[in-house]
């Protein structure tokens, strides 16, 4: 299985968010610090449906977008692709994707840079994805990072898959849709704007992107059930016992949850998988 290289870590790289008090700082990054490593809205078992679509093999060159603090990377790279680029804005985040260690060939490399602007080639990947990132984009922010990663697919094999937040149904009355979005940035300190499943795949059409599968799942990241199938059982205690032992930790937590538990019939999780629009003649 990928790793990660511990003499690189001892290095004392920090966890993004270092600095910030717990009552501050983005909801990931807080729960990152509490030792949770996944941090995607669907959970571990969507990412899992999202690497199987996207089909990774050794023949691939794949680039993963805002990769955080590498939960998905060590999956792609125990799928032994050619190579495997993360990139990442925050320089801690690159600091452990650098760490990381592949079980086979796989050429990896983290580089520092925008989503929107990876400064990687033209067409030089045959699989793009990220997670738990659009959400946190307004529209134009949004359309960027699409047509970014459109640039970087092979328009022959390429393949791109989103996992983000959702919301349902696609009829949402608007008014409701905005007060969710305004108890998320009240809860996770962080202007999330998730779309419904008709938008997120309109998105992507509009930047040359035909959706060719979709899979959603309930968005219960802080649920005790999800908590331990992510994570795994002890590690799930000891979430929870440095949460408790952490008085305004446990606040923003709890208050994330109650958000969560107030919109779980409207919020969601979405993975969709898309390729290039082939050129009309």
């Amino acid at each position: 299985m990928a790793s990660i290289n511990h003499s690189a870590l001892r290095k004392s790289i920090p966890i993004p968010g270092d600095g910030l008090d717990a009552a501050r700082m983005p909801g990931h990054w807080l729960l990152a610090r509490l030792g949770k490593r996944v941090l995607r809205p669907g959970g571990a078992e969507l990412t899992w449906w999202m690497l199987d679509a996207l089909g990774v093999d050794p023949e691939d060159r794949v680039v993963e977008l805002a990769a955080g603090l590498g939960a998905t990377a060590r999956l792609t790279l125990d799928r032994r692709p050619a190579s495997y680029t993360a990139v990442d804005r925050d320089p801690a985040a690159v600091a452990a994707l650098s760490a990381l260690v592949a079980p086979g060939p796989t050429q990896v490399r983290a580089v520092r840079s925008d989503a929107a602007d990876t400064r990687l080639p033209d067409g030089d990947a045959t699989v793009v994805y990220g997670e738990a990132m659009l959400t946190m984009q307004p529209e134009p922010a949004k359309r960027r990072i699409v047509r970014e990663a459109r640039r970087l697919l092979d328009g022959s094999t390429g393949r791109y898959a989103i996992h983000e937040l959702c919301l349902v149904p696609d009829d949402l009355d608007p008014a409701l849709a905005e007060r969710i979005t305004h108890d998320l940035h009240e809860a996770i300190h962080v202007g999330a704007r998730p779309l419904t499943p008709t938008a997120w795949s309109e998105l992507l059409a509009a930047e040359g992107l035909t959706v060719t599968a979709v899979k959603t799942a309930p968005m219960a990241l802080l649920e005790p059930r999800r908590l331990i199938a992510d994570e795994g059982v002890v590690p799930a205690l000891r979430i929870a016992g440095r949460a408790l032992r952490n008085p305004a930790a446990l606040r923003r937590v709890l208050h994330m949850r109650r958000v969560f538990h107030r919109h779980s019939a409207h919020l969601g999780a979405i993975s969709l998988l898309a390729v290039p629009t082939p050129s009309q003649p």
